[in-house]
């Protein structure tokens, strides 16, 4: 198979998980504009080949035996602003958004700041936090599909829930973001507060994927896995995080074979004990069959 762009063979994507988990990915390349983007899905679609667009690599799980298609690391990364309608590309820094929209006194995102993801993944995942989510004051999404074709969707065509979005049921890449923000003399120390406020009861510094499950209506993960005692929970070099019940963090040399394992107990004992089935929040990546 001839690639028509620059492209790496069996690369190690455990320097591309924030758990710093992954076997080795058949073929690697990187998208620097919606073009490139195009082009190598396009490519993908063409050839029959699994394609794997890539941010931040939180929230993921990459299975030891690596991945055995195309991945795509998305280094899409302008900022433009008119007006309070910021757009930045799918590969930029969603907390470096959060941060530097907060500082200059513009509300919306100020929740984002400390939440290590892409622009893409954000909207991906609707990643939120202190009761906020991405959906919130999300505008427009541009999206390539997995033929390679550009679209451009508003958020009134959108669905978003609770850490989901349509994007997770479909097979292309988020190109771009735009978000409507709206001005407030409170934006930078809101932001300031609620970082601060992750910076203490999380375990930033050690490799983690955030949090493993998502929070039954009601009740917060967290607190039910701390009920039953389960921080501090090992199987291999996978480990409940002593800091925060919710964190998987890998204390060196952890297999994704330990955090499945890890994960599986958890929900077990919760189950046993409390009688509700946690659902994953972080997304295993599986061989595609």
């Amino acid at each position: 198979m001839e690639f028509p762009f620059p492209h790496k063979k069996n690369l190690s994507l455990s320097k591309f998980s924030s758990l710093g988990i992954g076997g080795p990915a058949r073929y690697f390349t990187e998208a620097f504009s919606i073009e490139e983007m195009q082009e190598r899905l396009f490519f993908s679609h063409q050839n029959s080949l699994p394609v794997l667009i890539l941010g931040k690599g939180s929230n993921l799980l990459f299975g030891d035996e690596g991945y055995p298609g195309l991945v795509v690391l998305n280094k899409i990364d302008f900022l433009e602003e008119e007006a309070g309608n910021f757009s930045a590309g799918g590969g930029y820094s969603f907390a470096r958004l959060g941060s530097s929209t907060a500082r200059r006194g513009w509300s919306g995102l100020e929740f984002a700041a400390g939440i290590p993801a892409s622009v893409g993944g954000a909207i991906y995942m609707n990643a939120g936090a202190g009761g906020y989510e991405t959906a919130d004051s999300l505008h427009e999404v541009g999206y390539v599909t997995e033929k390679g074709e550009f679209i451009c969707l508003k958020r009134g065509e959108l669905v978003f829930g609770y850490r989901s979005s349509p994007f997770q049921e479909k097979k292309g890449a988020i190109v771009s973001g735009s978000f409507l923000l709206k001005t407030s003399q409170d934006a930078h120390r809101e932001q300031k507060t609620l970082l601060d406020y992750r910076l203490k009861t999380q375990p930033y510094g050690e490799k983690s994927a955030g949090c493993a499950f998502r929070n039954p209506e009601g009740v917060s993960a967290a607190k039910l896995i701390d009920e039953c005692g389960l921080k501090g929970m090992q199987i291999g070099r996978a480990k409940v995080s002593e800091k925060h019940a919710n964190f998987i963090v890998n204390i060196g040399g952890a297999k994704a074979q330990d955090v499945k394992e890890l994960m599986n107990k958890i929900q077990m004992t919760i189950f046993e004990k409390k009688e509700i089935l946690l659902e994953p929040e972080i997304r295993s990546i599986d061989v595609p069959s």
